[in-house]
C-alpha cells in the first residue's frame, strides 16, 4: 500500500488526513525500522506492507467506533504501538494509555512519543492484569490488536472499562476465536456489534468486536498473561 493508497483508503474510513499527520507517521515508520535491527518489533518491515498491516489495520477501528466522540483509550499490549501510536496521530483528542510487559518496548514507545512530540499519550511496563486491578473503569475505551483470544481479553481488561462504555477486540478471522459468551455474562458485558472485513489490496480477513460493558466488573482474579505472546494477524 502506497501512501496514494493509504490516504485514499483511510479517507473512506471517514478519517481526515493532513500533511502533519502523513510527516508523523513516516517518522514514525523510520524509528520502527531503525529499532527493529536491535530488537525484535515486528517481522513485517517492508514500506508497503507497514503502512497496509499496521498503520491502516490499526485505524481500521474507526469501523465500528467513531473515536472523535471519546476522551480516553487504552491500548493493551501495545507492542510497537499499533494501534494505540497510529490512533494518538490520527485522534489527538484521545488521552492513550499504551500498555506492554516487555521494558524494550517501553523504552521504543517513549522514543516515537518524544521524537513525533505527541502529547497526553503515556506508556506502562506492566502486566495487563496488573495494571486493570489498579485502574477500574478508569477509560472509555479499551482495545487490544492480534494479543490473545477473547475471552482471556476480557477477563484480564474489562476492569479498566468504563460503565457504559467499550472494550473493542482486533481480530483476525473471527472463526478462529473460542466461544466467549460465558465471559461476557460473567463480566457483565454485552456483545454490541462485530465486524468482518478484508484489507485493501491482499484481502486477509479481520473482524471488530465491540463489548459494552452494562454494570461494573465482579471482582475476579484474571488468569496471568505471562505466557501470552502478542501474534501477528
Amino acid at each position: 500500500m502506497n501512501q496514494n493508497k493509504f490516504i485514499e483508503e483511510i479517507e473512506k474510513l471517514g478519517i481526515k488526513v493532513t500533511n502533519d499527520k502523513l510527516t508523523k507517521l513516516e517518522k514514525y515508520y523510520e524509528l520502527l525500522i531503525e529499532y527493529n535491527k536491535v530488537m525484535n518489533l515486528t517481522g513485517i518491515t517492508e514500506k508497503e506492507q507497514v503502512y497496509l498491516k499496521h498503520f491502516y489495520d490499526s485505524l481500521t477501528i474507526s469501523k465500528i467506533i467513531d473515536l472523535n466522540n471519546y476522551d480516553s483509550l487504552c491500548d493493551l499490549g501495545s507492542g510497537a504501538g499499533f494501534p494505540g501510536i497510529v490512533l494518538k496521530i490520527f485522534f489527538p483528542n484521545l488521552k492513550i494509555m499504551l500498555v506492554d510487559s516487555l521494558n524494550k518496548r517501553i523504552n521504543f514507545l517513549n522514543i516515537v512519543i518524544e521524537n513525533l512530540k505527541l502529547e497526553n499519550i503515556v506508556a506502562i511496563h506492566a502486566r495487563i492484569e496488573d495494571y486493570a486491578k489498579l485502574n477500574k473503569e478508569k477509560y472509555d475505551i479499551v482495545t487490544a490488536r492480534a494479543v490473545a483470544p477473547l475471552n482471556i481479553l476480557l477477563e484480564l481488561g474489562i476492569n479498566l472499562v468504563k460503565v457504559g462504555k467499550y472494550f473493542i477486540a482486533m481480530k483476525g478471522m473471527l472463526s478462529n476465536e473460542l466461544n466467549y459468551t460465558n465471559a461476557l455474562i460473567k463480566l457483565n458485558c454485552i456483545q454490541d456489534n462485530i465486524i468482518e472485513f478484508k484489507l485493501p489490496i491482499e484481502e486477509s480477513n479481520r473482524s471488530l468486536i465491540k463489548i459494552c460493558k452494562k454494570n461494573s466488573t465482579p471482582k475476579i482474579f484474571p488468569r496471568k498473561y505471562n505466557d501470552i505472546k502478542k501474534k501477528p494477524l
